[in-house]
Parts: C-alpha cells; structure tokens; sequence
C-alpha cells in the first residue's frame, strides 16, 4: 500500500502528542518491561498512569501518560516544517550565540510554523507540543518532503552511517535495524511493518532470488523466515547498509559475502 509520509491513515484520529523528542513505547503499562519503539498518536487505553498508544504506523506500545498531551494533535495541519538535517537545534531567540538550544530535535520531527520574518529569512519560529514558542534555522528544515526513488533513498541512507545503534530506536538518535529500514521506505513514500519479521512476511512486498538483487531491495537474517532478527537494505556489488549490534553497533555498511551475514541470510523482499 503506497502512503505518502504525511498521510498514514490510523484506524482511530490522533488525539495527543508525544511532549518528548524521542520517547520509548513499553509492551505493557510498566518501565520495567521491553521497549518496542522509541509524533501525534492515538490513545486507546490508559492504566496505573500509562497510556496505550498507536502511531501512524499502526504500531502499539504503553506510554507513561506524562509524556502525552492529551486533547489535540500537533502538526498535522496549517505550516508545517520537517527536520532535514541529522539533527536541529531550537532556540529562545533567532541568534545561536546568546543561550544554548532549548531543544535538540532528530531527523523527520514536525514543527508548527507560527512566523517567518521578512526582515530575517535564515530563521522561523515555532509552536512546541507543549505551546512554547522557539526558533529554527530554516537551513534545518524542508516544507517538500517529497517520496524519494530507491536510488534518491539509497544516498539518504547514507547521511546516517555511523550513528548508534538504538534498540527500538526510530530515530537519528538511534536506530534499530527494522526502524531504520522502515525509514528508508517511508521516504520513499511507502509505509511497510515496523518489525523485522512482518516486514519480511508483508504482503506489499514479492520474493527476490540473491542471484536477481537490485539496489533498494531488502535483505533479512535469522535461522529460518520464521526467525527473522536481522534486516538491511542493499546497496551493490554485495554490498548492504544496515543498524547492527554486530562487532560495532552503528549504522554502517557490511558485505553479504563475509561468512557472519551469508549464515544468516533468509531471504529478500522487493515492493510489489
């Protein structure tokens, strides 16, 4: 199913907003549980100060309801400006000199534009979730994100090498394999599972032989299709970017052909 990145549809509206940069979602209504991913969300339950939550993705988990905004989402309509830099510093005045950032925001984060000054085109201010007003350099954000080609995806993958490896991380603070490669395709317009498993098992995408790989496909590792741990996209000439804990664990690039990924290679998926 072909979704443009602003338009992923929820099976209930947004009704809060994440106060966070970069927030954890737990498996079940405690901290003390596993982190399943860590944007204006739904809000299906809440239970001992937690709040069962669903983003755009369809994806589920449990937030301490603190982290929430309840009553409205953000960023969904009106000005709306994307991070495109790795990363954007939010400051309380148009100058980076005077305070330090009152905010560090990572890759693909949504503003609310409030004001954009003749007099000072290089900055815009900004609407926070919790309603503070802050400043950014324009030269951080783009208002035309638009759905990239595999290869246009295959150059942007490459702005992230070196970033470190995050379990459940979605973000350029940290990315885990399945969330980075989820990246990849959301920017290419396309709006595939969250986890490695229903990645390779989705039906949006067909079988790719190894012999037939192009650039853009998606590799997957484990010890059967049933096992699936492991997901990279390739590149070329055998070789794939990927988050991996393995022996460094960063965004970098690995050669299918070393012995540690040709064991463990499974299969490979291309969008229908």
């Amino acid at each position: 199913m072909m979704l443009l990145l602003a338009m992923a549809i929820l099976a209930a509206p947004p009704d809060a907003a994440v106060l966070k940069p970069v927030a954890n979602m737990y498996s079940a209504a405690t901290e003390d549980t596993d982190v399943v991913s860590g944007v204006s969300v739904a809000c299906l339950e809440e239970q001992d100060g937690f709040v069962k939550v669903r983003t755009p993705d369809d994806y589920t988990g449990w937030m301490p309801a603190a982290w929430l905004r309840r009553g409205r989402a953000y960023a969904i309509d009106g000005r709306v400006a994307q991070v495109d830099s790795l990363f954007a510093n939010l400051y309380r005045e148009p100058d980076v000199t005077k305070h330090q950032p009152v905010l560090v925001l990572p890759f693909e984060t949504r503003l609310e534009v409030v004001a954009e000054p003749e007099d000072n085109q290089r900055w815009m201010q900004v609407r926070l979730v919790d309603d503070r007003l802050a400043w950014v350099q324009r030269g951080d954000v783009t208002f035309d994100a638009q759905p990239l080609s595999a290869e246009a995806a295959i150059e942007l993958s490459k702005r992230f090498l070196g970033l470190p490896y995050l379990w459940g991380g979605t973000s350029s603070f940290g990315f885990d394999c399945s969330g980075f490669v989820q990246m990849l395709y959301r920017r290419q317009g396309l709006i595939i599972p969250r986890d490695a498993r229903p990645q390779a098992h989705w039906e949006g995408f067909v079988p790719v032989e190894r012999q037939d790989l192009k650039p853009g496909d998606l590799l997957f590792f484990g010890r059967s299709l049933d096992r699936i741990s492991h997901t990279g996209m390739y590149l070329n000439d055998g070789l794939f970017i990927n988050a991996t804990t393995y022996q460094r664990p960063m965004v970098r690039i690995d050669n299918l052909e070393e012995k540690h990924w040709t064991q463990l290679y499974v299969a490979a998926r291309r969008p229908r």
